[in-house]
């Protein structure tokens, strides 16, 4: 039951907060608050929220609440909590999608990891492979802090000085995966 949150909802209109959390709710409506998620989850102690308690703010529509937590941001997708649900309920997937929503609404404390992430995609994207030193250009050139690289300088150096990492001036590439991603997000935006 794994649906995508692409963001554009209807040609020309954007999707509301609501709009994107409601095919998340749905899938959380059999939800008895027993705790079984909160107490499977092998990370629930490095939670500011219980799973529980994310759910019932997702079925109360305290959307907003959400994402001032860390807590969908901590699933490691061990679907744990998925398998000893005793209503079955998808509860892996749900935090997946809030994840995606998140990355919808650019919120703020999530905008540095989906800015990793799709920067990591786009070096794969552009040579079938990471280059690092592209990889993290692309990254600090998006974060558009030029102080940010300037923390990062001496264990760049110190991974040059040890062929870790090589330095390698971004280019475009070869082109090849582009047909793979192009279908890639087509299937995405389908779901």
């Amino acid at each position: 039951m794994k649906a995508a949150i692409d963001g554009s909802g209807e040609p020309g209109k954007p999707k509301t907060l609501e709009e994107r959390l409601a095919p998340v709710r749905k899938m959380l409506l059999a939800c008895i608050q027993c705790g079984t998620c909160s107490g499977s989850c092998p990370n629930a102690w490095a939670m500011d929220s219980s799973p529980r308690h994310l759910w019932r703010l997702l079925l109360t529509h305290n959307g907003e609440e959400i994402f001032k937590s860390r807590t969908f941001a901590l699933c490691s997708t061990c679907y744990s909590c998925t398998l000893r649900c005793p209503r079955g309920l998808p509860l892996t997937d749900a935090m997946s999608l809030l994840k995606q929503v998140a990355a919808a609404e650019n919120i703020y404390i999530y905008r540095r990891s989906v800015r990793f992430y799709q920067s990591f995609m786009e070096s794969v994207r552009r040579h079938g492979r990471v280059r690092e030193m592209e990889f993290m250009t692309l990254y600090f050139m998006s974060m558009k802090n030029p102080m940010i690289p300037l923390k990062f300088t001496p264990l760049g150096m110190k991974l040059m000085a040890k062929g870790k990492v090589s330095f390698e001036i971004p280019s475009k590439g070869s082109g090849k995966l582009d047909a793979l991603f192009r279908k890639a997000k087509e299937i995405e935006d389908q779901s």
